[in-house]
């Protein structure tokens, strides 16, 4: 039996502990937030944080995380949160939208470990989130935005 705290309740998996954590969160636990794109964590859409880290579910088996904390774009919370959110729709950052959730996710992880991310930050922390629609020019001008709502 598996352990771990999904978006800050109690969960538990009695199944195949080398199943993706992606799939424990879509079809066990019903957050749909978390999108499947690659399969092999070169996308970013399915990034959630895992102990507060952005991770990628797709290939994070279930069976590693007992104990774990996994919080989804579904249970983000807290300041920086609010303030990528706020960014985002400011900014109208979204196209058809279907990354923002792993967008947002690894944004969120960037500033609260570096509130005030100079471009090569945000370029080395969001590498590997793909955009189909090619928004990075509004999730950049985003974070930077969300940066400055931190700061005042």
């Amino acid at each position: 039996m598996i352990k771990l705290s999904v978006n800050g309740t109690a969960a538990e998996f009695d199944g195949d502990p080398s199943m993706p954590l992606l799939w424990f969160l879509r079809d066990v636990q019903g957050l749909t937030g978390t999108k499947f794109g690659c399969g092999a964590a070169q996308c970013g859409a399915c990034t959630v944080h895992i102990n507060s880290e952005p991770r990628r579910s797709c290939v994070t088996a279930i069976g590693t995380l007992a104990g774990a904390e996994v919080t989804t774009i579904e249970g983000a919370s807290g300041k920086e949160t609010d303030a990528v959110r706020a960014a985002w729709v400011a900014l109208d950052v979204p196209q058809c939208g279907y990354c923002q959730s792993g967008q947002i996710m690894s944004a969120i992880g960037l500033l609260s470990a570096n509130p005030k991310p100079t471009d090569e930050d945000i370029d080395l922390a969001m590498t590997g989130n793909v955009c189909r629609c090619c928004t990075y020019h509004r999730i950049r001008a985003a974070i930077h935005d969300a940066a400055a709502r931190l700061e005042g």
